[in-house]
């Protein structure tokens, strides 16, 4: 009967430490996600270059950023990546030759507030060539958000229209080659998934109409050193 109780003990403690483990990262998780939708929150300045580690459903790519090349992309970007924003995003637009486009929180509460909350345009000092990144931006000027794309091949037609990249990928560039591309363009041009769609519906859509499509695991910032406040 001593054993049982001792033994009892030690299971109740076990349970107790378990619950405990799951309030502190229920909260943590809640936290990074309240940061997520507070934009201004989010203002750190980049490191002069630094590295973004993708892991996706095809594989790892690495990103490369020289905050020389258009500093306020730099500094969204790594601020983005850093907190999480970029995981479990699906690569919406995926278009043969072109590009590969992704840069929508599957949380439409998280998405919605970014919107809102665009950059400065940084004049284009890259060309969009092959593995070059840079953001997808309206014709209006400052508009760019969280959106950016990887160029597949020469896109250099895109510079004279103010599309600035900020980064390359160095590694893992096959595993861009390789993401879900057989939705196409998106509507209303295409059969691919509606962006008005996924920034209201977010995943949820996604999951459901366009399942086939890759996404970002996790994306972390690799070996930069301490962030200096702007």
């Amino acid at each position: 009967m001593r054993s049982f109780t001792k033994g009892l003990l030690v299971i109740t403690c076990a349970v107790c430490a378990v619950a405990v483990g799951l309030a502190f990262g229920q909260a943590g998780a809640q936290a990074g996600k309240g940061k997520l939708m507070n934009p201004a929150s989010l203002n750190e300045k980049a490191p002069t270059v630094f590295r973004a580690k993708f892991d996706t459903s095809k594989g790892v790519f690495v990103i490369e950023v020289t905050r020389a090349w258009a500093p306020n992309g730099a500094d969204r970007f790594y601020n983005l990546v850093k907190n999480g924003f970029y995981d479990d995003c699906r690569f919406f637009r995926v278009l043969s030759g072109f590009m590969a486009q992704f840069g929508i929180n599957g949380d439409p509460k998280i998405s919605t507030p970014w919107r809102g909350a665009p950059i400065q345009d940084d004049p284009v000092k890259q060309s969009n060539v092959r593995g070059y990144v840079t953001y997808a931006k309206s014709s209006a000027p400052n508009s760019r958000t969280t959106q950016v794309f990887i160029n597949f091949g020469n896109n250099a037609r895109l510079d004279a229209d103010g599309f600035a990249p900020f980064g390359k990928v160095v590694e893992g560039m096959e595993i861009v080659n390789s993401l879900y591309a057989a939705y196409g363009e998106g509507a209303p041009n295409g059969p691919g998934p509606d962006q008005g769609r996924v920034q209201m519906e977010g995943n949820a859509y996604l999951n459901k109409e366009f399942s086939k499509l890759d996404y970002v695991k996790t994306a972390v910032i690799e070996d930069s050193p301490a962030p200096v406040k702007k």
